[in-house]
């Protein structure tokens, strides 16, 4: 199988696409806000190489094309916020001064969390851009000296925990407007946030999209200040 898959090109993303389209099948199957897609195919991409110890780079080899559908896809989020330009003209202070709340949350909570576990400063920076798409993420992490592909498994990760939460969390504290909900998601948990929002409302998808361009701008002049705090 090792042999197999490292002469085949482009059989990372055979894997890939696989194992997201049983994830798919398996949150329509359940409609448990766990069975996260992406969650289940990370999990089975894991343990297939696991299994059949082959090494990550070789996965990645042909895995990697998948990569450059990132940006195209992020830049198509401006249609549903092109739809809903009017509630963006509406709403306009509220939702700056959200996004900058949010941005603002994300920064100083690594900072509280890396000065209580003791982290370098190289891991701190590595978490700052936790919160924005991969794309703007890697370059910020790069730039302040972080590592890389730590900072893609976090940004990941927060993404995950907010799809899976971030409908329970408005339940929770009563958050009832969609411009408030999807200006929180976005803000908090991007590409993959705003896939949640999309599906809990127009309005929602729309903010959320918008929340990814303006908190990774925020977030890019931001971290490059919180980084000098440790």
């Amino acid at each position: 199988m090792k042999e197999f898959v490292s002469e085949s090109v482009f059989f990372g993303v055979f894997i890939t696409l696989i194992t997201y389209e049983t994830g798919m099948w398996i949150k329509k199957k359940t409609k448990l806000a766990v069975c996260n897609p992406m969650l289940i195919s990370i999990v089975a991409i894991i343990l297939f190489l696991l299994t059949f110890k082959i090494d990550y780079t070789v996965y990645n080899e042909g895995a990697h094309y998948i990569s450059y559908l990132l940006t195209p896809a992020t830049v198509a989020l401006a249609v549903p916020l092109y739809e809903q330009f009017s509630k963006l003209k509406e709403n306009a202070l509220a939702i700056m001064a959200g996004l900058i709340a949010g941005v603002l949350t994300s920064l100083c909570s690594v900072f509280a969390m890396s000065k209580l576990a003791g982290l370098s400063h190289e891991l701190y920076v590595t978490m700052l851009p936790k919160s924005i798409t991969t794309a703007i993420g890697m370059g910020v992490s790069e730039e302040l000296g972080g590592v890389v592909t730590i900072t893609i498994a976090v940004i990941v990760i927060t993404g995950i925990v907010g799809n899976v939460f971030a409908e329970g969390i408005c339940k929770l504290f009563h958050i009832t407007d969609p411009v408030a909900k999807g200006i929180g998601i976005g803000s908090a948990s991007h590409a993959l946030g705003t896939a949640k929002a999309m599906e809990l409302g127009e309005v929602e998808g729309a903010m959320s999209s918008l929340s990814i361009a303006v908190a990774g701008l925020l977030t890019v002049a931001g971290a490059s200040v919180f980084a000098n705090f440790m």
